[in-house]
């Protein structure tokens, strides 16, 4: 299931951009919603039923002083009763799942009673689905990309809130990097979100669904996915669409492959700038090959 950034209901209700659309091969995909206002929840959770949503996900986990002076995001783990409410209020107006993404705790509520506590509270508002980030979040000086690095990975606490409640749907997130590691958390947990990694190295989905869900279907090769994210981007009528807007996404997809160097360099140098180069994808992978190319004869030489 893909998770979209936080939107916060501000964005949702007052801004004048769309915040919700999607790609509809991106199913099933949840809407990552930031506030604390169950009326605001409960109005966005519709607005994302209407739109096709697969479930509504309430972010507990941000840790950013926008979020916090706005009173949602991780702050929110002090306030219990302000999330079970919300949980009720958006629960009461779609059909759609309605879960939550928190940490294991912020500043000094950091023991597991007071991580156990806030689940409790919002479990007993008929949540069922909590996805965790096994870092507690310092609110006060860290920054956010420092509070995904800094406080240290707790797994066990995780795992023990799911043996404590079988009945909860537990998701752990945090410092995963393989899908071999993945499946070591599954053996004590529901499921596992990959955030970082998914982006730096997006191949690595490729091999999930045999992995893990046992499908022997052949994922596409690198090369397919270069090809037909070429036919999305041509597909695109907006007058202010741009193939970077694509490519900046897929810096990673050659990670620890011959040539992946120089396929992030091609994109990154001709993505951009006053002419960017309208057949980027391709010319990047004509350059990647080349790339290998010279790779393979350097060593066929050398062996000869």
């Amino acid at each position: 299931m893909l998770y979209t950034e936080m939107v916060t209901t501000g964005a949702l209700i007052f801004g004048k951009g769309d915040y919700l659309a999607f790609n509809e091969e991106e199913h099933p995909v949840a809407l990552q919603l930031g506030g604390s206002d169950p009326d605001d929840m409960a109005r966005c959770a519709v607005m994302a039923q209407e739109r096709g949503y697969d479930e509504v996900n309430i972010n507990v986990g941000c840790p950013s002083d926008r979020v916090k002076n706005g009173s949602f995001g991780a702050c929110l783990m002090a306030q219990p009763e302000t999330v079970a409410r919300s949980i009720k209020a958006m629960q009461a107006v779609v059909d759609i799942p309605v879960t939550v993404k928190c940490r294991i705790g912020i500043d000094d509520m950091d023991e597991y009673k007071d991580f156990a506590h806030f689940v409790d509270v919002v479990a007993s508002s008929g949540c069922d689905t909590f996805i965790i980030h096994a870092r507690k979040a310092w609110l006060q000086g860290l920054s956010p990309k420092e509070n995904r690095e800094v406080p240290p990975l707790n797994y066990p606490r995780v795992h023990a809130l799911k043996q404590a409640h079988p009945n909860l749907s537990v998701s752990i997130n945090g410092g995963i990097k393989t899908l071999e590691e993945a499946k070591l958390q599954l053996q004590h947990v529901d499921g596992v979100m990959v955030g970082r990694e998914a982006y730096a190295n997006p191949y690595l989905l490729a091999e999930v669904d045999s992995a893990v869900f046992g499908d022997v279907s052949a994922a596409p090769s690198r090369k397919e996915v270069v090809l037909a994210m070429n036919e999305y981007i041509q597909r695109q009528n907006d007058p202010y669409f741009k193939p970077w807007h694509v490519a900046r996404h897929m810096l990673g997809l050659f990670q620890g492959q011959a040539g992946g160097r120089v396929w992030r360099r091609y994109l990154s140098q001709n993505g951009t700038g006053k002419n960017p180069d309208p057949n980027l994808l391709l010319n990047g992978l004509a350059a990647l090959e080349e790339a290998q190319s010279n790779v393979k004869a350097f060593k066929d030489a050398k062996v000869g």
